[in-house]
């Protein structure tokens, strides 16, 4: 399922994250943390298109946006996050506290992970 930016072609940080709760906070406003289950990634390998690439080399000769990477980086991104969620739920989580990003370049590919801490929680009554 698309989020409502994707249909115009736009970036998204929009991922189907099933109900597991994603944060970069290290704690869950609201929220009890009831299991630590671990630390999860989920990671991808990316290479670039050589087209767009000289296209993007164009580009980057009179400066702005080399849009083309920021699409590439946005869906890199997005099926990081889709992975580490499938991880947490494997796991029987419902929360990934702490996530971060990680990027890495070799040669014409990018690594991209995602990690955090899968976590069962349980919303604070009262």
């Amino acid at each position: 399922m698309a989020g409502p930016s994707q249909s115009h072609n736009t970036p998204s940080c929009f991922t189907d994250t099933h109900g597991v709760i994603t944060t970069t906070m290290n704690d869950l406003p609201g929220y009890r943390i009831k299991t630590v289950l671990g630390t999860v990634y989920g990671l991808t390998v990316r290479t670039r298109n050589w087209g767009a690439d000289l296209g993007a080399v164009v580009r980057s000769t009179v400066g702005g946006e080399i849009r083309p990477f920021t699409n590439l980086m946005y869906n890199s991104r997005n099926e990081a996050v889709e992975r580490i969620v499938g991880e947490c739920m494997g796991r029987g989580g419902n929360a990934i506290i702490a996530m971060r990003f990680d990027v890495a370049s070799f040669g014409a590919c990018s690594q991209i992970c995602a990690y955090g801490t899968a976590c069962q929680v349980e919303k604070i009554e009262g």
